[in-house]
């Protein structure tokens, strides 16, 4: 019972005494901070943790931390990046292709922006990607390898998200890149028998429908970035994705599809009704929750024990073989402030030219962070301009 003069106390947390749930909260992301921060500057870098860090709930919370470990993630180097990309890198084949994929990507770039603005960071698109292929001719272009491409790019800046770009195409991307759509069939064709394991009611109603694997193919080739509305999602998905295994995505469009499960057994067991519901994923989907199942599937049906089906016996994907050297070239990184250090102690132009160097990646840093904070969440011109200034290093 309440009346004049009864304090009102603060609702707290059940099982944590005197503190608030907006407390809890922000003590939360600040231990997770922390802890992300201790893993950088360990010497060597602690990539089990940063990995830890990326898969777990929330993430890796903030762009600003993603600049930070998801170059880690792939073993790049911050201070040693390509340099910008010149007019060469437009001789590739598939210039013409690429130039027309990225005009209509604009509903990947932020809402409200200017359209110079937005012709700058399309052109910077086109550049980064054309760089990759010229730079690995083992490389195909495919339709939504953009996708990617321009979600990094909108996080980290144009030479950093060309450095991630290119180890994701050599690696995670690889099977995708081949000359024909082969590997990717392949890496699709994991996904029915991952759902046969979990529910045999839902694989069959599927096999029934015929609807096939082709609803998930833009989901596995864009890592969901073309699909989703939500670039707060989108950033997510990317954090468990740089994290985890080439496969991961499939066993996320699987569990996605098991979720979804009383929905799908709804509708009628024909291939346009069932292939328009799994299409069109809602809104409000529970990413935290998928990703905390898609990783309990992973452990529980790995691919090696999914290979061992009959279907994918012969699978030999480039992308799988190719991850243990990953993961392996991760494990002895330099913090990055011993790289920097590292960097000027071994400029070979004397002292003036390393001072210059390192004012380049001072302003660089700065100019990515602002850069990218300004795409993600203002479309004010003045925000813009250290973006800009990005180009002339």
């Amino acid at each position: 019972m309440s009346g004049p003069g009864t304090r009102v106390r603060r609702r707290r947390k059940p099982g944590l005494p005197g503190v608030t749930a907006g407390e809890t909260l922000l003590s939360w992301r600040k231990r997770k901070a922390l802890q992300i921060h201790n893993a950088l500057t360990s010497d060597p870098i602690d990539i089990d943790a940063l990995r830890g860090a990326a898969v777990s709930e929330g993430g890796l919370l903030s762009q600003e931390i993603r600049r930070k470990v998801w170059p880690k993630l792939l073993n790049v180097n911050v201070f040693c990046l390509p340099p910008k990309p010149g007019a060469w890198v437009r001789s590739h084949r598939d210039y013409n292709q690429v130039e027309m994929d990225v005009r209509r990507s604009l509903r990947r770039f932020p809402a409200g922006m200017r359209e110079a603005e937005r012709a700058v960071l399309m052109a910077r698109l086109v550049d980064v990607i054309l760089y990759v292929l010229q730079s690995h001719p083992e490389l195909h272009y495919y339709q939504g390898f953009h996708d990617i491409a321009v979600t990094l790019l909108l996080t980290a800046g144009p030479r950093l998200a060309t450095a991630m770009l290119s180890t994701l195409s050599t690696h995670h991307l690889r099977d995708f890149m081949e000359r024909t759509m082969d590997q990717t069939k392949h890496a699709l064709d994991y996904l029915m028998p991952l759902i046969q394991r979990e529910s045999d009611r839902l694989h069959d109603f599927l096999r029934r429908s015929e609807v096939g694997c082709i609803f998930a193919l833009s989901w596995l080739i864009t890592w969901y970035g073309h699909v989703l509305s939500d670039y707060h999602q989108v950033l997510r998905l990317y954090d468990f994705f740089l994290a985890s295994h080439p496969l991961m995505p499939v066993y996320c469009a699987a569990q996605m599809v098991l979720m979804r499960e009383p929905e799908v057994l709804r509708v009628d067991c024909d291939m346009p009704s069932v292939h328009q519901l799994l299409s069109n994923i809602p809104r409000d989907f529970p990413y935290e929750t998928l990703i905390s199942r898609t990783r309990s599937l992973f452990q529980t049906h790995p691919p090696h024990h999914v290979l061992a089906s009959a279907a994918l016996r012969t699978h030999k994907s480039i992308s799988i073989s190719s991850f243990d050297s990953l993961l392996a070239s991760t494990s002895c990184q330099r913090p990055d402030f011993v790289l920097r250090r590292e960097t000027a102690a071994g400029s070979q132009d004397g002292p003036r030219r390393s001072q210059n160097t390192l004012v380049k990646l001072a302003v660089w840093g700065l100019s990515a962070s602002l850069g990218a904070a300004a795409l993600a969440v203002t479309q004010s011109a003045l925000e813009w301009g250290p973006e800009l200034l990005l180009g002339l290093f």
